[in-house]
């Protein structure tokens, strides 16, 4: 006994008597006081080491940078790229920003996108999170429920992010997810629900934690049919949302509040300046809350912006300008069976027309593409020919009327 009474830390110096642990290595010995100390010390250097990492791999650009980016893969809507950048800019600049003793917090730049279908909103978030190098995740508004009731829980739009970042939940938390058809879980009038609208009003409610910042308990593989696995925290604070959706009808709850403003001697000077074919430049929070979504959730996407209806002009370019423009792929397809692959100048136009026509966007000009290039996709890699030139004689005679309209029902 008298031997123990002895032994002290080697690097505290206490005795035994004065611990509550004493651990003996080889030719030392640690109190649990130290142990204590050095797990602090363990875990800070592994979080400044995570900062770190996330400095180095995060490719942050200036807003006018982040826009040129997006301008090589994307025609036009120059005032959403302008709204985005900065918004992303912003809350990558707060992600990374040192820890200061003042107590300013800025808050997250949450973006809610409105636009026709087709216009582009999928597109622009998704290049946004390929030019950052960070995890992104898609998610359907559609399918989601509140707790309890048929469907998928809000939680699994975690879920699908920590699978794009391969279940590294420090690089999850610093991912970007994009929520679609946000305009799908409206309510179904300005007034509060007073029946139980699980797919709407609840969804909603379920959403403000995830998109304001908290520490939630996700299932990795979906809670429902998995639900022996364990639970992984994943914190949102730093995730960055990004909601879009169609809001068909919406024009009319902006038309209307137009014109209630109208009022007056200038009215009709007014009238002469709204641009009557997009509306939806003039869209503000308020529209929004008509529309259906509640106070909280407009609260919580901050950004608000707006993607312009499609003319015959940028579908012609969206077609061959950008860098993975539709053309351009289908040229990489055919040169990889040694076809040279070219398309008349008419043959374009008129792809661009019955789009236009048809309404079916830019999402209906791959399909429209489809439906003339393939019989030469069949038959081109069997055969000799080296050689596949479309006219517009050659596109009009593979777009039947019969086809067009499976194009439209499909769109």
């Amino acid at each position: 006994m008298a031997k123990d009474d002895n032994l002290e830390c080697s690097f505290c110096g206490r005795k035994k008597s004065e611990t509550d642990l004493l651990i003996a290595g080889m030719d030392a010995h640690i109190c649990d006081q130290c142990i204590e100390q050095a797990h602090g010390i363990v875990k800070e250097e592994i979080l400044q080491s995570k900062k770190s990492k996330l400095s180095k791999a995060l490719t942050v650009k200036k807003p006018q940078e982040i826009k040129q980016f997006l301008d090589q893969y994307i025609i036009g809507q120059d005032e959403t790229k302008r709204a985005m950048s900065v918004a992303v800019y912003n809350h990558y600049k707060r992600l990374l920003q040192k820890n200061t003793n003042d107590d300013v917090e800025i808050e997250k730049s949450n973006i809610i996108l409105v636009g026709e279908t087709g216009t582009g909103k999928t597109l622009v978030a998704k290049t946004i999170a390929r030019m950052l190098n960070v995890p992104f995740a898609i998610v359907d508004a559609t399918v989601l429920t509140q707790a309890g009731y048929v469907g998928e829980d809000v939680e699994s739009i975690l879920s699908r992010l920590l699978q794009a970042a391969d279940y590294d939940v420090a690089k999850a938390e610093k991912g970007i997810v994009f929520i679609d058809e946000i305009d799908k879980i409206a309510r179904k009038g300005d007034n509060p629900s007073i029946t139980r609208d699980v797919s709407g009003e609840g969804v909603q409610q379920a959403l403000l934690k995830l998109l304001e910042g908290t520490v939630v308990n996700v299932a990795p593989q979906g809670g429902r049919k998995h639900p022996e696995q364990k639970f992984t925290e994943v914190n949102t604070k730093n995730i960055l949302f990004i909601a879009g959706g169609a809001f068909s009808g919406i024009e009319r709850n902006i038309s209307k509040r137009l014109n209630m403003q109208a009022v007056g001697f200038s009215a009709s000077l007014d009238e002469d300046g709204i641009d009557q074919e997009n509306l939806l430049k003039y869209i503000t929070p308020s529209d929004l809350k008509s529309f259906g979504l509640i106070p909280e959730i407009i609260g919580r996407l901050p950004v608000l912006t707006f993607m312009n209806p499609l003319d015959a002009k940028t579908l012609r370019a969206i077609l061959t300008e950008p860098k993975n423009s539709i053309i351009k792929q289908y040229q990489k397809l055919f040169a990889m069976d040694d076809v040279d692959f070219t398309i008349a100048e008419e043959a374009l136009n008129f792809i661009v027309d019955k789009a236009v026509t048809y309404k079916l966007g830019a999402r209906g000009l791959r399909s429209l593409c489809e439906a003339i290039f393939s019989d030469a996709m069949f038959d081109l890699p069997s055969s000799d020919e080296k050689e596949f030139h479309v006219s517009k004689e050659y596109a009009e005679s593979k777009l039947s009327i019969a086809a067009l309209k499976k194009l439209k029902a499909a769109s």
